[in-house]
């Protein structure tokens, strides 16, 4: 995983709990924290902290990535303005996803490994959205989803019928947008 993943995480940890909540997690894990954005970690690294995290709030993993997720969005908004540039609402940004923002994600962080993403548009007042990644992050998706659909000040509702962790080959979001 990219330390770009780290560095938004550790932002977002102390932003919403403190620098003393991240030595804590630190410690707890003994890893040592630091991460270049361009370096690549394991995963098991992530999934410690993450794990670390849901044990000292007391919140699910999955609650904790998207947490995450949805805060990251933000992250992103501030460091790559133009990605969300030319976009009045969220699903025309989501559906850039696979032609202009992982290519983007690419040439920003070589090596990085991207989750795959099928659309089905058909219905203009939704979105169904698979997601396949080895990782399993479908969480941190919903979260960034979220975390789009406050940038553009939109409410949406997600729904998971298919999902990876439990079991099936990719998981489905259909995504309802609102305003």
């Amino acid at each position: 995983m990219k330390g770009i993943v780290f560095n938004l995480f550790e932002q977002t940890v102390v932003e919403a709990h403190g620098e003393l909540m991240w030595e804590t997690l630190l410690d707890t894990t003994g890893l040592d924290g630091v991460y270049t954005s361009l370096g690549s970690y394991p995963d098991a690294d992530f999934f410690s902290l993450v794990a670390a995290t849901s044990a000292a709030l007391a919140v699910p993993a999955d609650e904790v990535v998207s947490g995450f997720g949805r805060h990251a969005m933000s992250l992103f908004a501030e460091r790559y303005p133009h990605l969300f540039t030319g976009h009045s609402e969220t699903r025309s940004f989501v559906l850039t996803l696979n032609d202009i923002i992982h290519p983007e994600v690419r040439k920003l962080y070589p090596g990085a490994i991207v989750p795959e993403f099928a659309f089905d548009a058909s219905d203009p007042a939704g979105l169904a959205m698979d997601y396949y990644s080895p990782r399993k992050l479908c969480a941190f998706a919903e979260g960034l989803l979220l975390g789009a659909a406050d940038h553009y000040g939109q409410t949406i509702r997600i729904e998971q019928p298919k999902c990876m962790n439990r079991g099936d080959r990719r998981c489905r979001l259909e995504i309802t947008f609102g305003r």
